[in-house]
């Protein structure tokens, strides 16, 4: 089955889809050698490693006077001709030789997860032999439209043997290459994603008469889906993700073994036509970020062996008419960002091997029905956005879904309140749970203290009251907590400088069922990991001076403590937290000067003391100095070239010169893990219902 994305960079973390690995792999038998290799060969090939200009050490292991038969990734026939390549993932950097031409009886070259540079040589292209090619995850460059159909020693015989080619991530350029679908006759599986391919698709693909596979997603290819697509009739898997293509689904009707039909991502309008009921051999739908609109056909309840229908970011609307009854074989369903009505059918609760539901951004309303524990697989539930009543119901039902880690659900429930602590049991798995602008009323539940795998809680923009409760630390695994924006009172509890994970670098592994997006959608998560440690209590009533224990928090990447009621000196520990990127204390009552040690803050790119009523020079020559005066403004008694409050030099110069000595031997520098995101982004990941639902 197709992941739901594949990762972005061209370059870094790149994987296969596993459909088209079955195509492309090597499958190849070693003979033992009674003869030599010719010299041609042996040459050949020696030639293919000078032109490498970082071999991987394989000229340690092919020696000119031995056999090249014997050499490692070097395969031969019973005749001493060499069939086979197989050396991904060497590291080689360089250009591919054109003498591998010579080798005519060459089947199967894998240099596939290399850093080859250059184009692919004509004298390669030009082989009558060659059944798979595969040089994908490289940096090749050129035209792959520009490959011949002929050559004057070999008439119409170009790669006349090709079953696969694979040349995806590359940089190739120029438009999909249709040559191979005249000269090949078996040519059956062409993977060209991730490259810089442009133009439209070419109507030569419907002389493909064997094609299953056509895969080309990722480049910039634009105009409309050609009828002519739809009479390549053998195809299984059409993958053009996330190009600029346009128009509708017309003609889908014709490709009845369509496994595989990936879409998403381009500029695609109408709606879905009921006739797509006739593809039975359908398991992965993914129409997801593009334009279409209408009701979804009832007719796709037919396609009985789907397991992915991945529609979200699209305009569809009305109610879910689709009886899902006939799915059995359903897994995940994703209809966020749409405009679907009435109540959630409840022949979705039917599919029992769903584990992962996501109708957020909806309009779907009511209360949600006890049938939802039949799903006994669910481990992903997302219905945030909607117009959901009776949370207290809703938690219940939920608590026995033994499988579930990710509860969504926040924008529901709309001023109820939270549910008291005798009615709630279950969750034992839950490691994500985001009850998030609901406005619920109440107190932090102390049943969720029972939630020992709990690894993130957002509970913010809601009407919570009460002091932070001491359990908060029994959550071992918990790393990202949001209370910001309730009516929380009391001081800031020294429980929560005991927190595990915001003391260690560690995360407690998990994985998202469906992937979980910023307000860019092409960056997905996969992993709760990829989110910053992050503690924001800002938006409160409490009180009471900043902990000095804070420094315990080494992990820690972002803390929001603003707007709130406390006072006394910006405590010294925190120059420490040297993984911090974001650090807000803007509007208390904080006094006292600014630690000079905070420039030690290295990662931190949004800070903010605004709003305080701090004295003296602001800190230069370091790490504060990069930011605004509105991170320092409404503190009357500060001073500093970014204020209209300018210091006295004398007194700025002592700063300067005592700020490297504030903390001493305690401050230490820790590279911090993963991707450190700049100041918009980070604050949408820390509230998780902003960019997933």
């Amino acid at each position: 089955m197709q992941p739901l994305h594949v990762p972005y960079s061209k370059h870094i973390e790149k994987i296969h889809m596993p459909y088209h690995g079955l195509a492309l792999v090597l499958l190849v038998t070693l003979v033992h050698p009674t003869s030599s290799c010719t010299q041609q060969e042996k040459g050949s090939l020696l030639q293919f490693l000078a032109g490498l200009s970082q071999d991987g050490g394989l000229a340690m292991a092919w020696r000119s006077n031995t056999d090249c038969c014997t050499w490692e990734g070097i395969t031969c026939n019973q005749d001493r001709r060499v069939t086979g390549i197989s050396l991904a993932s060497r590291g080689f950097e360089g250009s591919i030789s054109p003498f591998l031409g010579n080798l005519t009886s060459l089947l199967r070259i894998n240099l596939s997860r290399n850093s080859l540079s250059g184009g692919l040589p004509l004298e390669l292209v030009s082989s009558r032999s060659i059944v798979i090619l595969d040089v994908s995850f490289n940096y090749l460059t050129g035209g792959l439209s520009e490959l011949p159909t002929s050559t004057p020693a070999r008439p119409l015989q170009v790669m006349k043997s090709l079953v696969a080619l694979n040349a995806s991530n590359n940089s190739f350029t120029g438009q999909i290459p249709t040559a191979s679908c005249l000269s090949a006759p078996s040519f059956a599986v062409l993977e060209l994603s991730y490259n810089q391919l442009s133009g439209s698709i070419p109507l030569g693909l419907s002389n493909c008469s064997k094609l299953t596979l056509l895969s080309a997603g990722h480049n910039e290819l634009s105009g409309t889906l050609p009828d002519e697509l739809f009479d390549a009739t053998s195809l299984e898997h059409l993958s053009l993700p996330n190009n600029r293509l346009e128009g509708s689904l017309d003609g889908i009707i014709k490709l009845t073994n369509l496994v595989t039909l990936d879409l998403r991502g381009n500029g695609l309008n109408g709606n879905i036509p009921d006739s797509i009921g006739e593809l039975k051999r359908l398991e992965e739908l993914y129409l997801d970020h593009n334009n279409m609109s209408g009701e979804l056909p009832s007719g796709l309840g037919n396609c009985t062996n789907l397991m992915t229908i991945d529609l979200k970011s699209n305009y569809f609307s009305g109610e879910l008419k689709v009886n899902f009854s006939n799915l059995p074989n359903l897994t995940k369903i994703d209809l966020v960002y749409n405009n679907f009505t009435g109540t959630i059918p409840e022949s979705i609760y039917s599919c029992s091997r769903l584990t992962a539901l996501r109708l957020s951004e909806n309009n779907f309303h009511g209360q949600l029905s006890e049938k939802i524990g039949n799903l006994k697989s669910l481990s992903f539930l997302s219905l945030v956005k909607n117009s959901l009543t009776n949370v207290t119901r809703t938690l219940q039902i939920l608590g026995s879904s033994r499988s579930l880690t990710t509860l969504l659900i926040g924008f529901n429930f709309m001023h109820e309140t939270m549910p008291d602590d005798d009615s709630i049991d279950g969750f034992e798995n839950l490691q994500v749970l985001a009850m998030n602008d609901c406005s619920l009323s109440g107190k932090i539940p102390h049943w969720l203290s029972k939630l020992t795998n709990l690894r993130m809680l957002f509970l913010l923009n809601n009407q919570l009251t009460e002091p932070i409760p001491d359990w908060i630390s029994s959550l071992g695994f918990l790393f990202s907590l949001d209370l910001s924006n309730n009516s929380l009172t009391g001081v800031i509890p020294s429980a929560l400088m005991e927190m595990p994970m915001l003391k260690s670098d560690k995360t407690a592994p998990m994985v998202f069922e469906l992937p979980v997006y910023n307000k860019i959608p092409t960056l997905p998560y996969f992993r709760p990991g990829a989110f910053p440690k992050v503690l924001n209590l800002g938006i409160n009533n409490l009180t009471g001076v900043n902990p000095k224990e804070f420094g315990q928090l080494q992990a820690l990447q972002s803390l929001n403590l603003s707007s709130n009621k406390l006072s006394g000196e910006i405590p010294q520990p925190l120059c420490t937290l040297t993984n911090l990127q974001v650090l807000d204390l803007s509007n208390n009552h904080l006094t006292g000067a600014i630690p000079a040690a905070l420039n030690n803050l290295h990662f931190l790119s949004k800070f903010n003391i605004a709003n305080n009523d701090l004295e003296g020079p602001i800190p230069t020559a370091g790490q504060l100095s990069t930011f605004l005066d509105s991170s320092f403004g409404g503190n009357p008694k500060l001073c500093g070239h970014m204020l209209v409050n300018h210091c006295r030099s004398a007194v700025a110069d002592q700063i300067s010169i005592i700020s490297t000595n504030l903390c001493g031997s305690e401050v230490f520098f820790a590279i911090a893990f993963g991707v450190f995101f700049g100041v918009g982004v980070l604050y949408d990941q820390i509230v998780l219902a902003r960019y997933f639902g």
